[in-house]
């Protein structure tokens, strides 16, 4: 008998699961506390479920959970990078970002650990397909290809299995790894109906945040859902000929529609998206760039992220990409001073875990 995966299943699957085998409903409960609030990783660890029932679990059912490879701790701020082996061999990975560079967020794989860190927000970025099929130019995850989807078992056990290594609460969830969220649409909103559940870890939808390269359609269905967490659009240009160098999904849809579709978006949620912008020196940076962000903040609601351009010249193929290159800082503070004289709300973002390459860009399993 092929065993039930229960890791990645909403309590209503979890009761249809025990009651096809004669158990009450209640046991679902059970099983979805352990899992998600306790986030155990094994049957043994449920200690206030019968020994009978844990026995009939274990030949009916597998948590199927993610294994950690390595993990990866910048020296310069903490930013933590695990590597995950999947159960069918693949790999992806994680990254884990502290608020306070200074401070300890993660406890040591065998006995004991750290104490306690200080920062008040611990961030986990994390991944929802193995490889990506978009081909941005600025990406690594884009050279390694695309293998499948990650199910919301193995979205969700990032978030737990990081959970159980880390002393500090996981504050924000950012949807911002490996691979397109939108084209794994089910997966992505089941993982945030269960993450976001009191009866399992509870993370506040504002702490969630789910980026997407431009997929319009779904953007218009995330406004009809009306789904509550924040969204990001990966955007760097609103030039259609620069944007379709830098992100070929440009091609299938443009920056007309994709303005359409987040004009729509905010009509029905009243939510403000954020829009990721990375500055390339002599590309996306000129006086003329400024104005059409201006002009599209004034269309769409929108808060603006600035964020480094993270070489990815030991990945990135001859040709366009080799010739991005990131702009100063001082160039960015003048693009951000241009912005902010137009009312727009801008974030210069910092780099976080470069020395690890797990940096914005940077995520890439050389070996499947």
């Amino acid at each position: 008998m092929e065993k039930e995966v229960l890791k990645g299943l909403s309590l209503p699957e979890l009761q249809e699961f025990v009651t096809s085998f004669g158990q009450r409903t209640y046991r679902a409960e059970q099983l979805f506390s352990w899992m998600y609030a306790r986030g155990a990783q094994s049957f043994d660890e449920m200690s206030n479920i019968s020994k009978e029932f844990r026995t009939l679990l274990a030949g009916r059912a597998d948590l199927n959970c993610l294994r950690v490879e390595t993990r990866r701790v910048s020296q310069i701020d903490r930013t933590t990078k695990f590597l995950f082996r999947l159960n069918d061999g693949l790999k992806i990975e994680s990254v884990l970002i502290p608020t306070d560079e200074s401070a300890p967020h993660f406890v040591s794989m065998e006995k004991g650990g750290e104490s306690p860190g200080a920062e008040k927000r611990l961030t986990l970025c994390i991944s929802t397909q193995v490889g990506c099929p978009l081909d941005c130019k600025f990406c690594a995850t884009g050279t390694m290809g695309f293998f499948r989807n990650l199910t919301a078992g193995e979205i969700i056990d990032q978030v737990i299995s990081i959970q159980r290594l880390s002393d500090r609460r996981i504050t924000n969830i950012v949807y911002m790894g490996m691979g397109e969220p939108m084209l794994n649409y089910n997966n992505v909103m089941k993982s945030i109906e269960i993450l976001t559940a009191s009866n399992s870890m509870a993370i506040g939808h504002r702490h969630i945040t789910v980026s997407t390269a431009g997929y319009a359609a779904r953007i218009r269905q995330l406004g009809d859902e009306q789904r509550k967490f924040k969204l990001a659009l990966s955007l760097h240009s609103l030039d259609e000929e620069k944007r379709t160098a830098l992100m070929p999904i440009t091609k299938k849809f443009g920056v007309k529609a994709l303005l359409e579709s987040l004009e729509y978006y905010y009509r029905r949620t009243k939510r403000r998206p954020t829009f990721e912008y990375i500055l390339f020196k002599g590309f996306n940076d000129s006086a003329e760039d400024v104005q059409k962000l201006a002009a599209a903040s004034r269309r769409v609601p929108c808060k603006v992220n600035l964020i480094p351009f993270h070489s990815i010249d030991f990945t990135a193929p001859e040709g366009f990409a080799r010739t991005l290159k990131p702009a100063s800082p001082e160039e960015v503070e003048m693009f951000a001073k241009k912005l902010r004289e137009r009312n727009i709300t801008v974030m210069v973002r910092g780099s976080m875990g470069e020395d690890i390459e797990a940096a914005c860009g940077q995520l890439a399993v050389a070996e499947k």
